[in-house]
C-alpha cells in the first residue's frame, strides 16, 4: 500500500459506510441593493483599489478607447471570436489565437497585449470572471501576456458572488481576475506579474 492508498483508507475508515450528509447553511446574502449605475461605480472603485486601469466609454467610442490602450511596441493577441469592431481603430499587428493554429507559449510571451471580453463581473469584489465563452479564449491567452485589456459591458456587472456564479457554466474552466497578478514576498513587499499580467485595463462600456 502506497501513501496515497493509506491516506484514502484512513479516510474511508473514519467516515464509515454511507456517512450522514451534513447540512450546509446557505442563508447568506445573494443579491445587492444597488442599481446598475451604482454597481458600475462600485466595480470601478474596487478595480482602482487593485491598481487596475479603469476606462469608461460608449459603444461608439469603444474601438478608439481600445486603440489608445495598446502599446505600439508589439503585437496584440485576441481570441478568434473577438468582435471586429473592437479593433476598428487599431492599426498594429494582430495575432488571432486558433487561426490557423493555437498560439504557442513562446509567441504569447512575445505579444504586448491581449484583448478579451468576460463572462460576468462582480462589483462587490471587483472581480472579472472568464469562462472560455464568446470573446474570452483559452486560459493561456490571458495568463501569459503581460498586459490584459478586458471589455466589460455594464450590463454584465452584478453585485455579489452568488449572482455572478448564477451566470456561469460550472463545467467550464473559470478564471477569476481581481486586478493585475500580484503576490507578496517573505518581507511582504508586493510583487506583480508572478502568475499573470502585470497590467490590467478594464474598459467599461455603456
Amino acid at each position: 500500500m502506497n501513501a496515497r492508498e493509506e491516506v484514502l483508507a484512513r479516510l474511508r475508515s473514519a467516515l464509515g459506510d454511507g456517512p450522514a450528509e451534513v447540512a450546509v447553511p446557505r442563508a447568506y446574502r445573494r443579491d445587492s441593493s444597488h442599481d446598475p449605475d451604482q454597481l458600475a461605480e462600485l466595480f470601478a472603485d474596487r478595480l482602482a483599489d487593485y491598481r487596475a486601469g479603469v476606462h469608461r466609454t460608449s459603444v461608439d467610442r469603444l474601438a478608439e478607447t481600445v486603440a489608445a490602450l495598446l502599446s505600439a511596441g508589439g503585437p496584440l493577441a485576441v481570441p478568434p471570436d473577438v468582435p471586429q469592431p473592437w479593433l476598428g481603430a487599431y492599426d498594429g499587428r494582430v495575432l488571432v489565437d486558433g487561426t490557423p493554429a493555437p498560439l504557442g507559449t513562446e509567441t504569447l510571451d512575445g505579444v504586448a497585449s491581449v484583448l478579451t471580453g468576460c463572462a460576468t463581473a462582480i462589483a462587490e469584489t471587483g472581480t472579472i470572471v472568464l469562462d472560455g465563452g464568446p470573446a474570452q479564449g483559452r486560459r493561456l491567452l490571458t495568463l501569459i501576456p503581460d498586459h490584459h485589456i478586458c471589455v466589460v459591458p455594464v450590463t454584465d456587472i452584478v453585485g455579489t458572488v452568488p449572482e455572478g456564479l448564477e451566470r456561469l457554466v460550472p463545467t467550464r474552466p473559470l478564471t477569476f481576475i481581481s486586478g493585475p497578478s500580484a503576490t507578496s514576498d517573505i518581507e511582504l513587499r508586493r510583487v506583480e506579474g508572478v502568475h499573470g499580467p502585470r497590467r490590467l485595463d478594464v474598459v467599461l462600456v455603456r
